[in-house]
């Protein structure tokens, strides 16, 4: 079973894109599954359900969706084994923008949307320099020009990644899209022993573990205070 870990912000057309590249897949024959990640609340499993796709959701509730999402891969990956798919997607929101759900040696997408912003490519950290593809979404919607604009603006954040433009309303680039996802020669059986491209934030302070009481009291393990003082502005 091949594998492919897709992320990118909330709202970015994930879901949209990735029913367009299963389509492009079951026309060549290609079974392909889904695992959602998300917070507190998503109905996307439904749309691959409706679309006939074998899909199974885990929301991560109080926990970092990227810890939820390292923390339960190896039984994904057998889940999807014990499916028989050729494929397995797995789809992750990266929330804070500074963690990243991608594995060494497992192909890596981000999704992002031209509506996002211009400075957005800056602000997203290694979900998105760390990705082998990036798919650039809602280009429909805005100017060539900003297009353009947006297009060089992701690429001088991760100029090693493929760069390709998908429309998720009416699957324009999706069978491009797809040629790209299915060009894997290893077969996946399981993830253990792999390791994360990029650590989890190195944070674990009080807040962390349930305080909710502000104050430097309060505040324990890893802290940083921001500069006030104007002598540093």
């Amino acid at each position: 079973m091949n594998l492919v870990t897709i992320s990118g912000p909330p709202a970015s057309g994930k879901t949209s894109v990735i029913l367009k590249t299963i389509e492009a897949f079951k026309g060549r024959g290609i079974s392909v599954g889904v695992v959602k990640f998300d917070c507190l609340y998503t109905e996307d499993d439904q749309l691959y359900k409706k679309a006939g796709i074998p899909v199974k959701k885990g929301l991560s509730g109080g926990l970092c969706p990227d810890h939820y999402f390292a923390s339960n891969m190896d039984e994904v990956v057998k889940w999807g084994n014990k499916k028989k798919l050729d494929l397995l997607i797995t789809e992750s929101a990266g929330l804070c923008n500074r963690c990243s759900p991608y594995l060494k040696g497992i192909q890596s997408v981000c999704v992002i949307d031209n509506l996002s912003g211009m400075n957005t490519p800056k602000k997203i950290g290694p979900m998105l320099k760390n990705a082998d593809v990036i798919v650039i979404t809602k280009g429909d919607i805005v100017s060539q020009a900003e297009r353009e604009v947006f297009a060089s603006k992701v690429y001088s954040v991760n100029p090693k990644a493929s760069i390709i433009h998908v429309n998720g309303l009416n699957g324009q680039g999706a069978f491009e899209f797809s040629t790209l996802l299915n060009n894997q020669d290893e077969k996946i059986q399981t993830v253990n022993h792999r390791e994360l491209r990029f650590p989890m934030p190195s944070a674990l302070c009080s807040y962390c573990l349930g305080e909710t009481r502000i104050g430097k009291e309060y505040q324990i393990g890893n802290i940083r205070k921001m500069e006030l003082d104007d002598d540093h502005d």
